[in-house]
């Protein structure tokens, strides 16, 4: 034994009975002892390590060949993703980059500039703070523009310094604007406008989002361009092209429509805006109405200065209204109890004014009542029915069934 020991500990040492009696006189001896004792039990055991390292080379070893068998044989069993995922995975984050493609994605940081948006790309979008809004604003959270937002996007171009893509959706908005207007106009709906610039021809209002033209011919109230300015005034739509990206809007009739509701012989209150020789324009609620000379009083007026000043509020009657036109035609006359008040006393005119009205819409309706009552005579004495085009058609089947046109006979000769 004490050869072995010598084998594998390396150390020269006297035999065992010599070795036990310096160990009992000795501490100097027993740590020299000590070192041929572990050795002793590290060569008894390596036999013992070594097979059980063995083992486990020939576990590991037997799981790598039932794995690779797996594979060979049967490489997609217990695998959750199948190839049909891995495809439809594909298709999901595959997009065209192509300018005017539209694209999804979520804003994931602002700055003062604009907003990086994740579109699933190999990089980030950016979408500048100009392409943010249909309006003008000055950064992308005053559009909404936020972390966390998602939002449908269009490509409009790229980044040649980094490759990314650019995105607007301000684009998308001037589409559904254009759509927007155009359903407006097909309603023939009243729709407020922001009055925001002038030229030669008219005024400029902002009309969902989009810049329309309002010629002077079409603006009723007689304020000028300047007094306009950053005001709302109604509107409505008179042209609509897209691709001529014309949109044309008129207040006359916007205003006309809001005074729909005023019939013939209606009162309504009034200011003098401005004189004409040949009468006074009234605005009567923000549409402007023609007080023609003649229809100011019975008596014969020669300046109408004597009357009326720009300024003045007064009671007057509607005697006509041209909704496509927009034009309102006004009267005090009708108003006058007896002929000459509205000089000599126009306050009169204006406490009786009601009480006139009403006796000249039912001077109206007897008059139409009369005028039907002789067409049904004439008809069912002549045979003939009178069209509201002013062409005699026949009841029996001696005329033509077209009818006979009156308009084109000539005049009767004394």
């Amino acid at each position: 034994m004490a050869s072995l020991a010598q084998q594998f500990g390396g150390l020269k040492c006297p035999p065992i009975s010599t070795t036990m009696n310096k160990f009992s006189s000795s501490k100097n001896h027993c740590y020299r002892v000590m070192p041929r004792r572990r050795s002793i039990i590290s060569a008894a055991a390596s036999p013992v390590l070594a097979d059980a390292q063995t083992r486990e080379r020939m576990k590991l070893k037997e799981m790598f060949e039932d794995a690779y068998e797996r594979c060979r044989t049967t490489p997609m069993e217990g695998v959750a993703f199948t190839i049909d995922d891995f495809h439809s995975a594909i298709e999901k984050y595959d997009f065209d980059s192509e300018i005017g493609t539209k694209v999804k994605g979520m804003v994931f940081n602002t700055d003062g500039n604009g907003a990086l948006v994740d579109i699933t790309a190999k990089s980030s979008a950016y979408l500048p703070v100009r392409e943010a809004s249909i309006h003008s604003i000055r950064h992308v959270e005053e559009a909404g523009i936020v972390p966390g937002v998602r939002e449908e996007f269009v490509i409009i171009g790229e980044n040649e310094a980094d490759d990314s893509l650019i995105l607007s959706l301000r684009s998308i908005q001037y589409d559904l604007a254009w759509e927007r207007c155009r359903q407006l106009q097909g309603e023939d709906v009243v729709v407020k406008g922001k009055v925001v610039g002038a030229n030669k021809g008219g005024i400029v209002a902002l009309v969902e989002g989009l810049r329309g033209f309002v010629p002077f011919s079409q603006i009723s109230t007689k304020s000028t361009a300047e007094e306009l300015l950053e005001k709302e005034i109604p509107l409505k739509f008179v042209e609509v092209d897209e691709e001529q990206s014309r949109l044309v809007l008129s207040n006359r009739k916007a205003m006309a429509d809001s005074q729909a509701q005023l019939g013939i012989g209606s009162v309504v209150i009034g200011t003098v805006q401005s004189l004409k020789p040949y009468g006074a324009f009234i605005d009567i609620g923000g549409i402007n109405g023609l007080l023609h000379v003649s229809q100011i009083s019975h008596d014969r007026v020669s300046d109408i200065a004597t009357v009326l000043q720009p300024g003045d509020t007064l009671k007057v009657m509607i005697l006509s209204h041209d909704r496509e036109r927009g034009r309102v035609s006004l009267s005090t006359k009708k108003l006058e109890p007896t002929p000459g008040d509205m000089i000599r006393n126009p306050k009169l005119v204006f406490e009786k004014a009601e009480e006139m009205a009403q006796t000249f819409r039912q001077r109206i309706a007897q008059a139409e009542a009369m005028a039907r009552a002789d067409m049904l005579r004439f008809q069912s004495e002549s045979g003939l029915t009178l069209s509201s085009e002013g062409i005699l058609g026949p009841l029996t089947s001696d005329l033509p069934a077209e009818g006979l046109d009156l308009s084109e006979l000539p005049p009767a000769e004394d």
